[in-house]
């Protein structure tokens, strides 16, 4: 008996940073558009709590109590008592160590999953309340569709989107770690004035209308110097999008992975197979969004009740 849940990928189509807060944190203004790239987290009782993982990039992925998946199933175990043994199988398709999200998606599903297997009944706000104690990205993850993010991004307002929004991705030869960019973000901006993070209205606009174009005029991604510091080369990527026809190009989040808006279908398939040609990328996708938040796809026909504690 198991339950498996499908999370979305995300882009960030605004990041606005702050400076460095006394924690360490930065306050964030972060509009996330869910995509229709996705991981499944399967989860079925079992002696005790384990993670498997396959799909591209599997071998990146941690199994043990790191991993936001396990990290979710013992934090809704402890609030209703339970003992969180349950296998974990992530099915992974969104790229890892890419700036989209994926960690925080499969701690989403699990959680999603966890609920549903053991019949918690946990309210929508108690389980945002839990991914946000597990990191700044999971609750939208739940969510999905598009949202604004603020504080450490974690805070969430739902966004209208008036139509759908056509992407290219294009994957890095290797990863770049969010901390280490946030510090060279730290690093660059050092001794200068660097203001308090907003939402762009144009870029909410463009997002309610459906609008591509005023979309593409709008999208910044404020990490993305301090991405480019570390990762020269991902500007040759950025410059192969825009040369194919890409409406916008911009490193998705902390990168490394870079993400190109595009008209329509035909106009994707146009830019991928450009960017899969320049040699400055690994591996390249397609998708579109708003996407939904962690969906149920399959559960059990009767509630499963978890081991207590």
């Amino acid at each position: 008996m198991s339950v498996t849940v499908r999370v979305p990928a995300k882009v960030n189509v605004q990041l606005a940073v702050g400076a460095a807060r006394p924690d360490g944190f930065h306050d964030l203004a972060n509009v996330f558009l869910a995509v229709g790239l996705y991981d499944e987290v399967t989860v079925t009782p079992a002696d005790e709590l384990r993670v498997t993982c396959t799909g591209p990039d599997a071998a990146q992925v941690p199994l043990d109590g790191t991993n936001l998946a396990a990290r979710a199933a013992v934090a809704l175990a402890a609030r209703y008592g339970r003992n969180p043994a349950v296998h974990i199988h992530i099915a992974k398709d969104i790229p890892v160590a890419g700036g989209m999200a994926g960690g925080s998606a499969d701690g989403a599903g699990a959680l999603v999953a966890c609920d549903a297997l053991w019949g918690t009944g946990a309210s929508r706000a108690e389980l945002l309340d839990i991914c946000a104690e597990l990191g700044s990205d999971v609750p939208f993850s739940l969510v999905g569709g598009a949202a604004l993010g603020i504080g450490r991004g974690e805070k969430l307002t739902v966004l209208e989107t008036g139509g759908t929004f056509n992407w290219v991705f294009a994957m890095a030869e290797r990863g770049l770690s969010t901390p280490a960019v946030f510090r060279e973000f730290d690093r660059l901006g050092e001794g200068t004035d660097i203001p308090e993070p907003v939402a762009s209205q144009l870029l909410l606009d463009a997002l309610a209308k459906g609008d591509p174009d005023a979309l593409a005029a709008a999208v910044s991604n404020d990490l993305e110097p301090a991405a480019l510091s570390l990762f020269p080369e991902l500007a040759d990527t950025l410059a192969a999008g825009r040369t194919a026809g890409a409406l916008a190009a911009l490193v998705s989040g902390s990168g490394p992975t870079t993400a190109f808006l595009v008209r329509d279908p035909g106009s994707a398939a146009k830019v991928a197979a450009a960017l899969t040609a320049s040699g400055t990328c690994r591996t390249v996708r397609t998708a579109a969004g708003p996407a939904a938040g962690a969906t149920v796809i399959d559960r059990p026909s009767h509630e499963v009740h978890g081991t207590p504690a």
